[in-house]
């Protein structure tokens, strides 16, 4: 996979998961079977926030060349997304999520995976 795919990819669902959970917080959570409180819902916004973010870093940065700043970006995607999926993983293992939150699960070990390989594969800048 070329580096710019999977930068692509991590856009793409960083927005798809993103913008509703920054607009629809309860809404997208009660999809994965929990419910939010009022600080939840604050907390939950916030990660939308940071999606939308992440969707930017990652659409911009795609065409990147090889450098001290790639090699950042690609470290931060991978510890985020590694961390992502240990965290929902404890989530699902303690019966806070429903079986929709293993496809989530799913997608931080494969984007994990994808950056982790850019960290074996890219030479030093």
């Amino acid at each position: 996979m070329k580096f710019k795919t999977l930068m692509v990819i991590k856009a793409c669902v960083c927005l798809v998961l993103g913008l509703p959970i920054l607009i629809v917080p309860s809404f997208v959570y009660s999809l994965f079977g929990t419910t939010l409180p009022a600080g939840g819902t604050f907390a939950a916004r916030e990660y939308g926030a940071a999606l939308i973010g992440t969707l930017l870093i990652t659409w911009i940065a795609r065409k990147a060349t090889e450098s001290s700043a790639r090699q950042a970006i690609i470290w931060g995607l991978c510890v985020y997304d590694a961390l992502g999926f240990v965290v929902t993983l404890i989530a699902l293992l303690s019966g806070v999520l429903n079986f929709l939150g293993w496809g989530v699960a799913a997608l931080y070990l494969l984007l994990a995976i994808g950056f982790g390989y850019f960290l074996i594969r890219s030479p030093k800048p």
